[in-house]
């Protein structure tokens, strides 16, 4: 019988093992991301409080667009990095969430650093 791998499973488990590595301070938080099929979200945390910061997704009332794409994603990038600097927030530690970083995480990345997030 042949046995079928879960994806989502070996995504946890290599954002697991990231985690174990890096994690969001005061002075530079964790740029966290989240990706489905439909949408894409990112938050900035800061772990030693463990408080979410500025957050922004797909999903919000005033987003335009699909979610599914590398331009929403871009979107999603820019608009985080817009409330992070209103907070004070310039550097930040990216965790990709145990994705690969292509497609539409890489876009996220790039139109947070457009934005003005240093990482």
């Amino acid at each position: 019988m042949v046995k079928r791998i879960d994806s989502n499973a070996q995504r946890l488990k290599r954002h697991k093992r990231v985690r174990g590595k890096i994690s969001g301070t005061p002075e530079r938080p964790r740029l966290a991301v989240y990706r489905s099929n439909a949408h894409i979200s990112a938050q900035i945390i800061d772990d030693v409080n463990g408080v979410t910061l500025v957050s922004a997704n797909t999903y919000e009332k005033d987003f335009e667009g699909l979610g599914s794409n590398k331009e929403a994603a871009r979107k999603v990038g820019n608009t985080l990095a817009k409330r992070a600097l209103e907070k004070g927030i310039s550097a930040v530690v990216f965790d990709r969430g145990g994705y690969i970083y292509h497609g539409r995480v890489s876009e996220l990345a790039e139109g947070a650093r457009e934005g003005g997030l240093k990482f």
